[in-house]
């Protein structure tokens, strides 16, 4: 399996698992986090997409 593939499996796998859970159940804090980790996968997500092949160069300025 080619190593983009997989990250990319690996992030939707994560991302499903967070938008699984219940989060009516959990403290604000946690549920923060949930947002948080949500929001930074998607975007990851975005960056790292190969579609249109500017993608997978793509970096964040830091």
């Amino acid at each position: 399996m080619d190593q983009q593939f997989k990250q990319g499996y690996r992030m939707h796998r994560v991302l499903s698992n967070l938008n699984r859970l219940d989060v009516e159940r959990l403290d604000d804090a946690d549920r923060e986090r949930v947002e948080t980790a949500k929001d930074l996968l998607e975007e990851v997500s975005f960056l790292t997409r190969p579609g249109d092949g500017s993608g997978a160069d793509a970096h964040a300025d830091s």
